[in-house]
């Protein structure tokens, strides 16, 4: 009978700087922030991005490590709401204190309160959001490319056209057009092509959150071009002596990611799998 993953010994850092982000992470846990993205990390990609949940193990991972260490937030470009109800977030014991930083910051939802806090509308979005239909059509976009509405932000997909590469490399320079002529910016992502307003992604996001919980180590997960900006926040708060492990939800389509990483898992069950290793060793 195949073992347990979850009783397998912790996976050890290819780096010298990961493995010092885990050490400190298992010696201090109490100061230890552990933050992660949610598509791809937490949850695996799905051809719908609307029928997204978190992995089954997910859930019970995060619950067992969140009351040993200081703080755990999901940072994902999903409304967070969105993220809450994909991810069956709200009232689970062992979660009250969870964060979701969501639009890469610009939203709040916190356990204790259960409210969601957000600025206004980026009046950019909504002037897009009139536009990007016909934008499309009058472009030749490919069969099969579609709009999520994502509150704060605008996506192009182009997984489910006939070529999702070619779309995508079709689509990137005149959608970052449109986008700058209404003041937003362009996100690529797996497929993706996000219009979103400048000024805060997820590494602005990260290292708030980091000051404001005066962490000691951190250890972030991700497995998108959207991450890069928090493994360069890391990476920043590493130069500056905070210990920090980076850990890539692997995957071929972003190799830029894996190459950054201390630690390349197969996606979001190994991912929940080393969230219930580390559980596990803090218990003791």
């Amino acid at each position: 009978m195949a073992s347990d993953p979850h009783d397998q010994p912790i996976p050890v850092p290819v780096t010298a700087a990961g493995r010092e982000g885990l050490e400190a992470l298992l010696r201090t846990p109490g100061r230890a922030v552990v933050a992660l993205d949610f598509d791809g990390t937490l949850a695996d990609i799905v051809p719908d991005p609307d029928q997204a949940r978190a992995h089954p193990d997910a859930v019970p991972a995060l619950a067992a490590l969140a009351p040993q260490v200081a703080a755990v937030a999901v940072v994902t470009g999903r409304p967070a709401g969105v993220a809450v109800r994909y991810g069956g977030f709200a009232g689970v014991a062992g979660l009250e204190h969870l964060v979701v930083l969501g639009h890469y910051g610009a939203e709040r939802w916190d356990a204790v309160s259960g409210i969601v806090h957000a600025p206004a509308e980026h009046p950019g979005v909504a002037a897009v959001r009139a536009e990007l239909p016909g934008f499309l059509d009058a472009i030749g976009a490919w069969r099969g490319t579609w709009i999520e509405e994502k509150g704060r932000a605008l996506a192009v997909h182009t997984r489910r056209a006939d070529d999702p590469a070619a779309a995508f490399a079709a689509l990137r320079e005149p959608l970052a057009e449109l986008a700058a002529r209404h003041g937003l910016m362009v996100e690529p992502g797996r497929a993706v092509l996000e219009l979103r307003p400048p000024g805060m992604d997820k590494g602005v996001a990260l290292t708030e959150f980091l000051e404001e919980r005066d962490a000691g180590a951190v250890l972030y997960a991700g497995d998108d071009l959207g991450d890069l900006a928090a493994f360069s926040a890391v990476e920043k708060r590493r130069a500056d002596g905070l210990p920090g492990l980076l850990v890539c939800s692997g995957s071929a389509e972003v190799p830029e990611l894996a190459s950054r990483a201390d630690l390349v898992l197969p996606g979001p069950g190994a991912v929940t799998a080393f969230l219930s290793q580390l559980a596990g060793a803090l218990r003791g």
